[in-house]
């Protein structure tokens, strides 16, 4: 049987690789290939004619160019909630050092290297004082957005001391079922950001969201004095306006995982390199699920966690000798037209299974039998459909 050919770009977790099976060829060189594991470098499309999809071993999709993969049919999933815990961690690691002066009082007991007991215990006696912080206890975690990571962030506020608000304008329930109840969900980003002690930013980055931290309907709501943390991504706020507000009063610090050019030095400003995924287990979740969203779309057409295509998943009877996939623009018309054409060429459907998100619709037909290069090709022809794939099945071990 030919193999399945993935292309692996950046160090992927091998827990993740050894769950591909000998139906699978893996090679970082591979030219040609029909899946793409990549964790953060930017992913060109144009070199890979038989590409079906990418998988990211992370949350975030901006490396990769997902209107163009839409385009041309190919599948482009994530990993949601795979990092979630380090993050979560991190986020509260970050807050502690802000807050205790961690980071300076650090640079401090390096600076007495080459003193004696003596010396260094009057060093101490004598500054310490200069780098008393506070406590998380008793303030509020206002967190924007409620994805896995801002669930496990508005919840861990509580573990805390912290009383803790929460907004998203578009909750998703499955997110949602898992928050704390003593997490208070705000009517609006207005009433949230108006009692924030403490702001955590947990939103994706799209064309709605870049620059979405900004002073008109943002920071203009925030009370004076917040905290704002920044482990979504670096684009969703905009630099100018925090800077802006660190330098008025409105903000009195900032904690980030991003570093520019306009942050760097700042007084005001910690930031970490884009440490909220890499630990070990959270490398090692995202190979995992990433892994698992190609097996299952490459081999039976499934899919579980795309950005750009309806999730879909249907388990084919023993009776199946064939799965066809189409992948259309959503438009009418569309499954009576595949259906009409199967049925001219005498081909049994057993099962039809079809979804849409709106933009992009998604079939899944099982057939009884085999399905020709012939019929594929006339319904690749239809307009509307982006790509045909023949899966057989006939050799699945059953």
């Amino acid at each position: 049987m030919k193999k399945i050919k993935i292309k692996t770009i950046n160090a992927i977790a091998a827990e993740g690789l050894a769950l591909f099976n000998d139906r699978f060829a893996v090679n970082p060189e591979e030219n040609d290939p029909e899946g793409i594991l990549v964790r953060s470098s930017k992913i060109d499309l144009t070199p890979y004619p038989s590409l079906l999809a990418v998988a990211r071993a992370g949350a975030g999709v901006n490396n990769i160019p997902v209107d163009e993969a839409t385009e041309k049919g190919i599948c482009v999933f994530n990993t949601p909630g795979a990092n979630a815990n380090a993050v979560v961690e991190l986020v509260y690691t970050s807050l502690g050092i802000w807050l205790r002066n961690v980071e300076k009082s650090i640079e401090f007991c390096q600076g007495l290297t080459g003193m004696n007991d003596d010396e260094i215990n009057r060093e101490v006696e004598a500054r310490k004082k200069k780098f008393k912080g506070e406590e998380m206890a008793g303030k509020t975690m206002v967190v924007i957005g409620l994805g896995k990571i801002g669930v496990g962030v508005a919840n861990a506020g509580l573990h805390h001391g912290m009383k803790v608000v929460g907004f998203d304008p578009f909750p998703a329930m499955d997110n949602i079922h898992n928050l704390d109840p003593q997490v208070t969900l705000a009517r609006s980003r207005r009433e949230a950001l108006s009692c924030a002690d403490f702001i955590s930013i947990h939103i994706p980055l799209n064309n709605n969201t870049r620059g979405n931290v900004t002073t008109k309907d943002f920071l203009e709501f925030v009370k004076d004095g917040a905290v704002l943390i920044n482990y979504a991504r670096g684009p969703v706020v905009d630099e100018d306006a925090v800077l802006a507000a660190l330098a008025n009063g409105k903000l009195r610090g900032h904690i980030s995982d991003f570093p520019s050019v306009k942050f760097m030095g700042h007084e005001k400003i910690l930031l970490t390199p884009h440490l909220g995924a890499s630990t070990a287990e959270s490398e090692e979740n995202c190979a995992t699920m990433a892994v698992h969203e190609l097996k299952h779309y490459l081999e039976f057409g499934n899919i579980v966690h795309s950005v750009n295509f309806p999730n879909i998943e249907t388990i084919p009877t023993v009776d199946v000798h064939t799965r066809l996939t189409v992948i259309n623009r959503d438009q009418p018309g569309m499954i009576g037209r595949i259906s009409n054409i199967l049925g001219a060429e005498h081909i049994n459907i057993i099962n039809y299974t079809n979804k849409s998100n709106g933009t992009v619709g998604y079939n899944i037909i099982d057939c009884a039998g085999p399905v020709s290069e012939d019929v594929r090709e006339k319904i690749g022809q239809q307009e509307g459909v982006l790509r045909v794939r023949v899966i057989p099945l006939e050799n699945r071990g059953h």
